[in-house]
């Protein structure tokens, strides 16, 4: 780990994306410009954002700055933690295997179904009338 080094990632979650910077630092978590509570506002959320960092036991030795759009806040909370995972994998080769096996580097596939055509939803249909 070079001092000086900035390690960018990019995660993705379902319509969110997220583009990470971690360097070497003292644990400052800065998204959108505001610290990581302000921004998501649920503990919930934080706690699913920092759980990579917590794994690997480097909360406070690195510096987070993400930028992220799109979606809602909880899409926007994995795509920070996906970048995260990401970018840690890069800056050390050796946090690759216990974020791997915590399934912090898969991308989550799951993304909302489209509305059918004669439905009022994806899946939901209308009343039945036998008459």
């Amino acid at each position: 780990m070079a001092e000086k080094a900035v390690y960018m990632a990019t995660g993705r979650r379902k319509t969110s994306v997220a583009r990470v910077r971690v360097m070497p630092g003292t644990g400052k978590k800065i998204v959108n410009g505001v610290s990581l509570l302000d921004y998501f506002q649920r503990e919930t959320l934080v706690m699913l954002v920092e759980q990579p960092m917590e794994l690997v036991s480097v909360s406070d030795k690195v510096d987070i700055i993400a930028r992220v759009h799109g979606g809602g806040k909880s899409g926007q909370a994995g795509a920070v933690r996906h970048g995260i995972s990401r970018a840690l994998s890069e800056m050390d080769p050796s946090l690759r295997p216990p974020l791997k096996a915590a399934g912090f580097l898969t991308r989550d596939p799951r993304m909302k179904e489209r509305k059918k055509y004669g439905q009022p939803r994806a899946r939901k249909r209308f009343q039945f009338s036998k008459r």
